[in-house]
């Protein structure tokens, strides 16, 4: 049967990922400009370690009331909103004539990019019945990889051409380009005109679907409420600890083969799209198409989302072995271990807010697990750099972020349990 239904709601599954390809690119050009901002401004790697978190400062405070106006105001016109606010930050970056600028500039980033996940969580809520999600989701979540993949060796390229003003410049171009086209696509399914009754009768199966919030579909959570829940604090535990260590290798990983493995930087930016690449591939051929496929051929959807979950965190623990290479090859395949597993547990991670949370507040939680998330997104680069300067080796800084993981394990296994609904508060006063 579902080969006779149309597929028009893949079309948002692309924009959603285009848009997260576009603003990681705005993020991992920073990772590679570490040289010519030193250049520039004379900066020490304390003070780019900051610079490399203060887009998480911003990103991190808007994260709880974000979910909350994205409930109130819907995807579309926060999503516009947050998409000029983004490309407008780039172009700053590049205008900037000091380095209290660039930090206003990351600042701005982070506003403007804050609703993006948790956005783009509600927004495959409302377009894919649930045995859909995680490949749907695993299709936007895997540009933050595959950005990485191919934005930090063409980003570098560009930047040792051009100079990284205009490398800055050119991520606003192509982000004001994807802010335009945003504007003219998305819409709710309810909006579109181009979606058939088929289809639209497909989508809205998730509401009779076993898997979905049944007697929650109607009901709301409030954020205190929500706050208090063990799976919530067991999800925020688990996926912070997946953000810490993503974020210390999108920030450090150039930094770490040049200095470390004493590869020039040329070379740095080109072996660092090697673990990405992987990391796109197991997050969408693991964490989405196999996950969706399994749960569609019958398979128990609780133990499968949950074994990708948990396996996948523990494979992270390969950044370990990381602190104690010696060669390149020895390098990659420990981070490509580590960011692989990680990135086959993210679309799960991602979509088990529209799975637990009331219909509702699906943006509510999605805040909050963006929230713990950026949390470490500031503490990964800033540690990382204390640890460097302190150390000149990345050996304790792969250490802390492995030990993190094992704590977010145990917060997968021992908080967040089954993954079945929260309660609505309206249930729980009936």
């Amino acid at each position: 049967m579902t080969g006779t239904i149309p597929r028009h709601r893949w079309r948002i599954a692309f924009l959603l990922a285009l848009g997260v390809l576009v603003n990681y690119f705005d993020r991992v050009n920073l990772s590679v400009s570490h040289n010519a901002l030193y250049a520039a401004f004379g900066i020490s790697d304390i003070t780019f370690g900051y610079l490399l978190g203060a887009y998480n400062w911003t990103y991190a405070l808007c994260q709880l009331p974000i979910g909350v106006v994205l409930d109130k105001l819907g995807v579309r016109k926060v999503g516009r909103i947050s998409t000029f606010l983004w490309s407008m930050a780039s172009f700053a970056a590049a205008l900037t004539p000091n380095i209290g600028g660039f930090f206003a500039a990351r600042l701005l980033l982070g506003v403007g990019e804050a609703p993006t996940f948790p956005a783009n969580a509600k927004a495959v809520g409302y377009w894919f019945p649930p045995k859909e999600r995680s490949f749907s989701t695993a299709l936007f979540d895997a540009q933050a990889k595959f950005a990485s993949a191919i934005g930090v060796p063409l980003i570098g390229i560009l930047l040792l051409h051009i100079g990284w003003r205009l490398s800055f410049a050119a991520t606003g171009v192509i982000s004001f380009c994807y802010f335009l086209l945003f504007w003219w696509i998305y819409c709710d399914p309810q909006d579109d005109p181009g979606l058939t009754e088929i289809e639209r009768n497909y989508i809205e199966s998730a509401e009779t679907d076993d898997e979905a919030n049944g007697a929650t579909l109607g009901e709301s959570a409030s954020l205190g409420y929500l706050l208090r829940q063990k799976k919530v604090i067991g999800l925020a535990l688990g996926f912070g600890s997946y953000n810490y260590v993503f974020y210390l290798l999108l920030t450090w990983l150039p930094s770490y083969l040049s200095r470390s493995l004493h590869i020039d930087l040329l070379q740095s930016f080109l072996y660092t799209g090697v673990p990405w690449l992987f990391a796109t591939i197991t997050d969408l051929m693991i964490g989405g198409w196999l996950v969706d496929a399994l749960i569609q051929r019958g398979w128990r959807a609780d133990l499968v989302r949950r074994t990708v979950l948990i396996g996948g965190t523990a494979l992270g623990l390969g950044i370990f072995g990381a602190a104690y290479a010696h060669t390149p090859t020895q390098a990659l395949f420990w981070i490509s271990l580590s960011i692989s597993g990680l990135a086959a547990a993210a679309p799960v991670g991602w979509s088990v807010p529209t799975l637990i949370a009331p219909r509702r507040s699906v943006g509510t939680l999605g805040g909050i697990l963006n929230f713990a998330n950026q949390i470490s997104g500031i503490a990964a680069p800033i540690v990382t750099g204390y640890l460097v300067s302190a150390q000149h080796s990345f050996a304790l800084a792969f250490g802390v972020a492995a030990a993190y993981l094992v704590a977010g394990i145990a917060g997968y296994i021992f908080l967040l349990g089954k993954i079945e609904p929260v309660p609505g508060e309206a249930h729980l006063t009936v």
